[in-house]
């Protein structure tokens, strides 16, 4: 039994469209393959050493393989962060998170209005750093938040933080989750889009923050919490998972502040920020389970459709992940994995539907382990369980044998 379960989800990164991907328009679409297409051949020896050359359409080389590696496809009926997310913690989604391409009703917006007390700007599907520049002078003058949405199931309200305070936005974003987005309406996120800046020079901050929905059933999360194992979220987790099955929870600012804070959990504190409102220091992790999500591959680089910083931002986190490997000790599992694909070479700006790599490694492994195609996302969690000896029944199949035998 591994004493220490770290899952990492490189938020987007797919490897190549699903079988299904026909019916969301995305047969084809492959985020990492297309990348290094277009970049040319990406220096990810870390990735490659746990197997990511095994299952990705990626620059052949000699790989000496140490990790276990595979695919994964999404039973979830999404292909939105909550979805994937939620399925590997044992909850697909089988019944789709309302969507609305051309904005929201009228009667909807009423709703918003009368329960927030704020009129509003936009009321469209838009790009977030591009409504923020068209909109964004308006804005400043008449005090209205900037209301927009997306191919995912969101309602996205964005401010300026010396316009409406960012406890005026939470508040206002809480509002909708409770009193607005509900019913027909019950989208999967309600996100608080904060920016700064003059018009021309508008930059969205680190203090976005999530209001999912609620689960209609349980997470592997809780169920490890029942058994008194540690659960800690680093990132946007605490938001994904609407801070159920959390004990702990911390924010980050990009990916870099990510990797830091779990290698300052794992108890190597001279990698920690200095930012001691965000750092985990005085919280060793000696037991349990961690997950993490480095959002930044998506959010600025698979929307922005920015094929050139996607390639430098995956290996810079190759990079990180070298001392990572070092900081693990035999009884630690590390998975790698994503909820989703973001191919910026793709059309328009949205997720595309695509496998995701399933990476793991533990310094007592002594070669490479094929994981095979996974059927659901939804193996990592029962793999969690197995190896706590957790037996709550979820969906999903443990991989936890190829990794101990």
């Amino acid at each position: 039994m591994f004493k220490r379960i770290i899952t990492i989800v490189t938020d987007s990164v797919g490897i190549g469209h699903s079988p299904d991907a026909e019916r969301f328009g995305d047969s084809g679409a492959n985020t990492l393959g297309h990348i290094e297409e277009a970049v040319g051949p990406l220096h990810l020896p870390n990735l490659r050493k746990l197997g990511l050359g095994k299952i990705a359409d990626i620059t052949p080389q000699q790989d000496t393989v140490v990790g276990a590696f595979g695919r994964m496809h999404e039973q979830s009926t999404g292909k939105d962060t909550t979805s994937g997310h939620w399925e590997m913690m044992g909850h697909p989604v089988k019944v789709p998170f309302p969507t609305f391409y051309d904005g929201f009703p009228q009667e909807l917006m009423d709703t918003f209005t009368k329960e927030t007390g704020y009129e509003f700007l936009g009321n469209e599907a838009a790009s977030g750093t591009e409504i923020i520049e068209r909109l964004g002078e308006e804005h400043m003058r008449t005090g209205k938040p900037i209301v927009y949405t997306s191919a995912d199931s969101v309602f996205q309200i964005a401010a300026h933080e010396s316009v409406i305070p960012l406890e005026d936005l939470y508040k206002m974003c809480q509002i909708t989750r409770e009193r607005v987005c509900i019913g027909d309406y019950y989208v999967g996120r309600i996100i608080a889009r904060p920016f700064v800046g003059e018009p021309g020079h508008f930059v969205r901050t680190s203090n976005r923050h999530d209001y999912s929905r609620l689960p209609e059933g349980r997470f592997v999360l809780q169920a490890l919490q029942d058994a008194k194992v540690p659960t800690i979220g680093v990132g946007k987790i605490g938001d994904i998972y609407a801070h159920i099955g959390l004990d702990q929870s911390y924010p980050t600012k990009s990916n870099s502040h990510g990797m830091n804070l779990v290698a300052a959990l794992l108890g190597h504190s001279t990698y920690d920020t200095n930012d001691k409102s965000n750092t985990a220091a005085e919280d060793e992790f000696n037991h349990g389970y961690l997950m993490v999500n480095l959002v930044e591959f998506d959010s600025l680089y698979g929307h922005r459709r920015d094929v050139q910083g996607y390639g430098r931002e995956l290996e810079l986190f190759d990079y990180q992940l070298g001392g990572l490997l070092e900081l693990l000790q035999e009884d630690d599992l590390l998975m790698i994995t994503a909820d989703h694909g973001n191919d910026p070479t793709w059309t328009g700006t949205d997720h595309t539907r695509e496998l995701v790599p399933i990476l793991a490694y533990s310094p007592v492994f002594t070669g490479p382990i094929d994981l095979g195609d996974r059927r659901s996302f939804a193996d990592i969690g029962q793999t969690i369980l197995e190896n706590f000896g957790v037996k709550e029944p979820f969906v999903g199949n443990s991989f936890l044998p190829l990794l101990t035998r």
